[in-house]
């Protein structure tokens, strides 16, 4: 087997600063955004011990790595809410087990572990699928998921719908998904210019999402670096915030929080037409 992956000064966690925000808006009754921020540790369970307890020191090892994940319930059909709960729910059980099997990622394995990550989706789009039809109250629901799992030095991204996720790095912004909408497929056939595709009014008319007759997870590794901030979102923050306004707002010294909650601040002054929800993580380089 090759050498793993260089730790190169693996990130301790005073290093990483991840913070995430969901708001309902100012027209939606129901939020059927959701969001996860999880730290991977490998664990002891002890379940009898001669041992005095406070002998047995730390049983949870240091961060192995972190998931974030945003999904966002598909409006205009019942159970959205239900949709994406269920699609994060699938999707964290899977990841869970999946992660038994790599206590260290190289370069051999690192194709396999996408995959598995891959499969959490597929297996999430399962899962809507059948509580859609075992619910007729609810056939039809379907969500969004966007997920990145970092593995430093590395990043893993599965990405289904019209959710995003950005990366700031030396003063650029990076849109590392692709909306998968009927607006982009026609801009990516040549049908419609980018201008054009956003007047359309298929800017958000989805053809790929878990629950619906078409779920095509996209895929993508890509290195992690100090000072990257990472930005995933659903389409509540872009209906609202330019891109540019995203990097702007990434590029101020703030903490994550703060930065979470000016980007949802900003999306609801300029009417909130739909959840918002972000999740914001800075690796901060040791002093």
């Amino acid at each position: 087997m090759s050498d793993p992956l260089p730790p190169n000064d693996r990130p301790a966690r005073d290093n990483i600063d991840v913070f995430g925000l969901t708001h309902v808006g100012k027209v939606r009754t129901e939020n059927q955004d959701q969001f996860l921020i999880a730290s991977l540790h490998k664990t002891m369970a002890v379940h009898s011990t001669s041992l005095p307890r406070e002998e047995l020191g730390a049983l949870r090892s240091p961060s192995r790595g972190y998931v974030f994940l945003v999904a966002d319930g598909v409006g205009g059909v019942p159970g959205g809410q239900d949709a994406s709960r269920t699609a994060l729910r699938a999707v964290m059980d899977y990841v869970l087990r999946a992660m038994d099997l790599y206590v260290q990622i190289d370069a051999e394995v690192e194709a396999e572990f996408l995959r598995e990550l891959q499969k959490s989706v597929e297996r999430s789009h399962e899962a809507v699928l059948e509580a859609g039809a075992s619910d007729e109250d609810k056939e039809g629901m379907a969500t969004t998921l966007t997920m990145v799992c970092i593995r430093w030095p590395r990043g893993y991204l599965v990405h289904v719908g019209d959710s995003r996720c950005y990366r700031f790095r030396d003063g650029q912004l990076e849109l590392l998904t692709k909306d998968q909408t009927m607006a982009q497929a026609m801009v990516d056939a040549g049908a419609l210019s980018p201008d054009q595709a956003e007047r359309s009014g298929l800017s958000h008319v989805l053809y790929s999402a878990l629950g619906a007759t078409r779920a095509e997870p996209y895929t993508l590794t890509t290195d992690v670096r100090w000072d990257d901030v990472m930005l995933l979102c659903s389409d509540g923050i872009t209906k609202h915030v330019s891109d540019e306004e995203i990097r702007a707002a990434l590029a101020r010294p703030a903490s994550a929080e703060a930065t979470a909650q000016a980007l949802v601040d900003l999306a609801l002054e300029r009417g909130g037409s739909d959840n918002t929800t972000v999740i914001v993580g800075r690796l901060h380089r040791p002093a």
